[in-house]
This record gives structure tokens, C-alpha cells and sequence, in this order.
């Protein structure tokens, strides 16, 4: 399966610094937003319950292209990406466009708001065409 290289420099693509939002709000925003995942970077839809079943799209990211990740595995990292504040730049709106997340392996994981539904987040996992961003993710994470 062929995926698009991802766009180099995003200044929506930067994570927060850790000062920038406090515990109360990141719990706030773990109430408001949940993963829900997409069909479009699924290889194995398992627990998701998707219908139509699964569709991968060829230009997406799989997040399970590795392992099948579950829906509850998936919202575990999602959560605790928000509570160590692993967040893009937080809108009027009070939401982030992207929460990051590294797995027990050391994979990264980025979740993204769905445009039609701004507190509902898929995600995928960065692959090693996004060397930079994961390497910035792993560093943060590990501070954090």
C-alpha cells in the first residue's frame, strides 16, 4: 500500500508548551473530546464498528499498519496525550486541531479533528516518512 509523503513545515503541526495549559483544562478537553477513528486508516477495523466495514484509502496513514490498535487502546493514548498536554494550539473554540500520543513501543500516534465534527479526533501513526515529527514527538513525550 503507497502512502503520501506528509507536508514538511506546519506551524498548526507544533505542540504546546507544557506551561501553556493547565490540569483543569486538559481535563475539560478529555470531557468535551473523544477518538472515535476513521475507516480511512483502518486496516483492521476490529471494535470500531465501522459501516461499511473498513476502507483504507491509499493516500492515508494506517494506524494499524503495525499491529491492529483497539478503539479502548487507542483512547487510552488519546487521553493521555491530552493530560500530559501533548496538544496543537488550543482555538477559541477550546479544541485543538491535533493530540500526539507514543505508545508503549515508541510509535507515535497523531489524532485529528474530523472537519465536520470538531470534538470527534481520528488518528494514525507517524510513519518514517514524518522522521522529524516523530522524533519531536518521542522528545516531548519523554519530557512530559
Amino acid at each position: 500500500m503507497s502512502f503520501r509523503k506528509r507536508e514538511g513545515n506546519r506551524p498548526d503541526r507544533r505542540i504546546l508548551d507544557a506551561s501553556e495549559t493547565t490540569t483543569r483544562v486538559r481535563l475539560a478537553l478529555c470531557i468535551r473530546a473523544s477518538y472515535v477513528g476513521s475507516a480511512n486508516h483502518k486496516l483492521h477495523p476490529g471494535d470500531y464498528g465501522f459501516i461499511p466495514s473498513h476502507n483504507p484509502r491509499p493516500s492515508k496513514s494506517a494506524c494499524d499498519d503495525l499491529r491492529p490498535v483497539s478503539l479502548q487502546e487507542a483512547s487510552e493514548l488519546f487521553r493521555e496525550g491530552i493530560m500530559r498536554g501533548m496538544v496543537s494550539f488550543i482555538g477559541t473554540n477550546g479544541i485543538p486541531k491535533y493530540v500526539w500520543a507514543v505508545d508503549s513501543n515508541g510509535e507515535v500516534y497523531e489524532a485529528k479533528t474530523k472537519p465536520d465534527l470538531e470534538t470527534c479526533y481520528h488518528g494514525y501513526r507517524l510513519s518514517e516518512d514524518d522522521k522529524r515529527m516523530r522524533d519531536y514527538v518521542r522528545k516531548e513525550w519523554s519530557r512530559r
